[in-house]
């Protein structure tokens, strides 16, 4: 019987000294894990769509009931009765009035306003209080989402704001694209208070992961004790 000696016992030295050339040569494996956070750092995050039902469903409700009480119109004067006083005065305005009428410009106006609306809201990603956030490098696109509500960013950074010393009361408001904090001071230099401020802000947003990251905007104002 013969038993199999496993790896490194009776290895030829010829084949040892090849593979330690070729791991000497390939270096250490830390390129592609260098590049990997490089690569997801410049993927594009997406925002959330709203869903928007109740603009969708009034929508539906309104061409609903329009569509139907003129189809029921029309059937009753195919069935042989009259058409109503609304469906005649209507046909009767629209073949009487010139187009450059007051009411036909109303009319038009309203409707292409409420045409371009609809166009808007299903155009527009909406939900404005969702802040995106940017995913993990090794998360494939489009796999896992994340958002943070503006209130909630806003009362984090607020906080932040108030461990700064000298700081009596702070105010943030958190938006897309700025954030803007106002800060009063009750003590110390109001300069230094806007550095250290604008500091621990700055590592607060970084350390949200918001996508884009906002601009930051910071004020102080010097309160008597």
């Amino acid at each position: 019987m013969t038993s199999d000696p496993g790896p490194g016992v009776g290895a030829d030295p010829a084949h040892t000294q090849d593979d330690a050339a070729a791991l000497t040569k390939a270096g250490p494996p830390t390129a592609d894990a260098s590049a990997e956070p490089a690569r997801g750092a410049r993927r594009r995050t997406h925002r959330p769509w709203s869903v928007r039902r109740i603009p969708a469903a009034l929508t539906a409700l309104v061409l609903a009931a329009a569509t139907g009480t003129a189809l029921v119109d029309a059937v009753a004067v195919r069935a042989g009765h009259h058409a109503t006083v609304w469906r005649s005065t209507l046909a009767h305005e629209l073949a009487s009035r010139p187009v450059d009428d007051v009411w036909m410009l109303t009319g038009a106006a309203v409707a292409a306003a409420l045409g371009l609306a609809l166009v808007v809201l299903a155009l527009a990603p909406g939900l404005r209080h969702a802040l995106p956030l940017r995913p993990p490098a090794n998360c494939p696109p489009r796999q896992l989402w994340a958002t943070l509500d503006r209130d909630g960013a806003a009362v984090l950074l607020r906080d932040a704001a108030m461990r700064v010393p000298g700081v009596s009361r702070a105010r943030v408001r958190v938006r897309r694209h700025r954030i803007t904090a106002l800060a009063d001071v009750r003590f110390r230099d109001p300069h230094q208070v806007h550095d250290d401020l604008v500091a621990l802000l700055r590592e607060e947003r970084d350390r949200l992961a918001l996508v884009p990251s906002p601009r930051l905007a910071v004020r102080v104002r010097q309160r008597a004790t």
